[in-house]
C-alpha cells in the first residue's frame, strides 16, 4: 500500500464524521436561525406546536428535550431522529412541519424548508447534534 493510500485511509473517517466534506455543522450559526425563523413561532409559549405536542424549539436545550412522547433528535442518526423525518418529508403528509399545505393537522402556515436546510439539520444530527 503506498503512503498515499495509507493516509487517504485515515482521513476517509474524519471526512465521513464531517459530513462528506460540508464542514462542521454549528448549531448556533446553522440550525437555531433556521428553527427562529420557521418553527419557534408555533413551538414556543402558547404556540399551537408548544401546546398540541409540548415541543419547545426555543434553544438548545429545549430542542434536545423533545416531547411530551420522547426525544426528537438522536445524536449521531437523522434517520432515527423524528425532528429530521419531520422536516424531511419521511412521514405522513399531514405531520410535515412546517405546515405547508392543507392537509396539515396544523392550522398555522409556513413555507416548506429547502433541501439545502433540511441537510444542515440532517449533518447537524450526524454529527452529533451538540451545542456548538
Amino acid at each position: 500500500m503506498t503512503m498515499a493510500m495509507t493516509r487517504l485511509m485515515m482521513l476517509a473517517p474524519a471526512l465521513l464524521i464531517l459530513g462528506c466534506g460540508q464542514g462542521e455543522i454549528s448549531y448556533a450559526r446553522d440550525i437555531q436561525p433556521v428553527f427562529d425563523s420557521y418553527c419557534v413561532s408555533c413551538h414556543a409559549g402558547s404556540g399551537e406546536g408548544a401546546e398540541i405536542s409540548e415541543y419547545l424549539m426555543t434553544d438548545y436545550e429545549n430542542v434536545m428535550k423533545g416531547t411530551k412522547h420522547g426525544a426528537m433528535v438522536v445524536a449521531g442518526s437523522r434517520m432515527s431522529s423524528s425532528l429530521y423525518l419531520i422536516v424531511a418529508g419521511k412521514t405522513a403528509p399531514e405531520i410535515h412541519m412546517p405546515p405547508h399545505t392543507d392537509e396539515s393537522f396544523a392550522e398555522g402556515r409556513g413555507y416548506e424548508l429547502s433541501p439545502d436546510t433540511i441537510e444542515k439539520i440532517g449533518l447537524w444530527i450526524d454529527q452529533g447534534a451538540r451545542n456548538n
